[in-house]
């Protein structure tokens, strides 16, 4: 493979996972469907450039040239900015921040320093104290099965709102992801599948078809590379955990 990882988890209430990643050469890797955002640092030539990446409903093809640097901080979902709805980036409908300086990107008329694998945190909660990142605590009970006092039209509409995605989508995604985690760590596909909640091997892979893109046999055999899969610990009354991030910046 010729991505490298490295990946941290956060004790942000905000942020899922902090990860870095370089290559070796110029490559192609599927990038598979996710439920997040995430803000993505890209060092390349001499260039710095700061991505707001939403969420993904479908793998995609995807490219990262040789000798490319990134840093990633992953929201939690149900996290947004609310000058950037997350459905209006949903599918690699990326957002490039314009540069300030070599060390800086300007948002909303302010300059920022890029954050670095060190400090992604204390950068985030400069952004939610100037308002620029909030978080909706319906979504929280939704993903950890939780019981509201509001419609269920109303927690449909604000799921949507805050993630871009229908709370089915969500969860079709992270079992999904669920199952491919799996793969690569060496289950063989039954096990996989009864671990992520699939009924046969069929269900499994046509599951991964859709989302990962690539059959069980295919993860499994790691034919391919993927953009980055890791395992977290499932929030209470959530069976499917989280699974993250989608690698490096798309072209």
């Amino acid at each position: 493979m010729f991505l490298s990882f490295e990946d941290r988890l956060s004790d942000s209430p905000l942020v899922e996972r902090v990860w870095r990643s370089r290559s070796e050469r110029d490559g192609a890797f599927t990038s598979v469907a996710a439920c997040t955002w995430e803000m993505v640092v890209t060092r390349h030539r001499g260039e710095t450039t700061l991505t707001v990446r939403g969420p993904e409903t479908r793998p995609s093809d995807a490219f990262a040239p040789a000798g490319g640097a990134w840093l990633g901080i992953r929201f939690k979902v149900g996290t947004f900015m609310p000058q950037l709805p997350v459905e209006g980036i949903r599918d690699r409908k990326d957002v490039v921040l314009p540069q300030a300086t070599k060390r800086a990107f300007w948002l909303d008329g302010s300059a920022w320093e890029y954050p670095t694998f060190e400090n992604a945190e204390a950068f985030v909660a400069r952004l939610v104290r100037a308002g620029r990142i909030g978080r909706d605590p319906v979504v929280d009970d939704v993903v950890r099965g939780r019981p509201g006092i509001v419609s269920t039209r109303t927690v449909q509409r604000r799921f949507l709102r805050a993630t871009g995605l229908t709370h089915g989508a969500f969860r079709q995604i992270e079992r999904a992801r669920r199952a491919a985690y799996v793969l690569t760590q060496g289950a063989p596909i039954l096990e996989a599948a009864g671990t992520a909640g699939y009924y046969d091997q069929a269900h499994l892979t046509r599951a991964l078809h859709r989302w990962i893109g690539r059959t069980p046999g295919a993860i499994a055999r790691g034919e391919e590379q993927l953009s980055f899969l890791y395992k977290t610990t499932p929030d209470r009354g959530d069976t499917l955990g989280t699974f993250a991030p989608s690698g490096v910046p798309h072209e």
